[in-house]
């Protein structure tokens, strides 16, 4: 995509609208156009060149077949994270990041490991032999466990990366990532600190309509540029 066409989709989707001036992270300073009825305006020139640096980085990742780890658990973002992931097959996070997903995946991978194990023996009609009230509580379980991993069954070791809506509610996820030199993509407003993270994006990560593009570009770049199994 030209830079122009690119500046004019943010600009339509929204992307260009960042907080409160008030609310300003000073990281994020050298990216504000201006400010208007106290709402920090993102330069999209800037973000363009964010963006491209990021898509530059998928596109590596797509050549060489490596996994990105989606995640977005805000209500703006969960269901467009959700769809983005599996438009790739990749794992994702649309609700509450689980604290050791990076950083215990050892013991994490045991807990999706039992959560396919209780999910094909009901499958298989195995459960049959416990009773009535086993069977109601192995139920239970197989729906927490599946609220809390289904986007990252397919995880079988550490992402290569993340691509992450709003770092700074996705504080621990970007944490874990960082202490294990895991590259993050993010897509940040004006309020997230973005010195840490090596692929920022600023934009608005707040309106679905911003979000939605930024991942539009993000798995349009990889899908692109997939690597084809042999």
């Amino acid at each position: 995509m030209d830079t122009k066409k690119s500046i004019d989709t943010m600009f339509s989707a929204g992307a260009h609208f960042g907080l409160g001036r008030s609310r300003r992270h000073p990281t994020v300073t050298p990216f504000i156009f201006g400010t208007k009825n106290d709402t920090d305006i993102f330069d999209l020139e800037k973000t363009e060149v964010l963006l491209e640096k990021a898509k530059a980085f998928v596109i590596s990742l797509a050549k060489e077949g490596k996994t990105i780890l989606f995640v977005g658990g805000k209500k703006e973002a969960s269901q467009s994270t959700k769809n983005a992931a599996q438009s790739l097959n990749m794992p994702y996070v649309d609700g509450r990041w689980i604290g050791g997903s990076i950083s215990n995946f050892g013991q994490i991978r045991k807990r999706i490991e039992r959560y396919e194990k209780l999910t094909s023996d009901k499958e298989k009609g195995e459960l049959a032999k416990y009773t009535k009230r086993e069977r109601m509580l192995i139920d239970k379980e197989i729906a927490s466990l599946e609220k809390m991993f289904l986007g990252i069954v397919s995880l079988k070791k550490s992402p290569d990366a993340l691509f992450i809506v709003d770092p700074k509610r996705e504080k621990i996820a970007l944490k874990e990532a960082t202490d294990f030199d895991i590259p993050v993509i993010a897509l940040c407003s004006s309020d997230c600190n973005i010195s840490g993270i090596k692929y920022p994006v600023v934009g608005n990560d707040t309106a679905k309509t911003s979000i939605q593009m930024f991942l539009t570009e993000i798995t349009a770049a990889y899908q692109a540029n997939k690597k084809v199994l042999a």
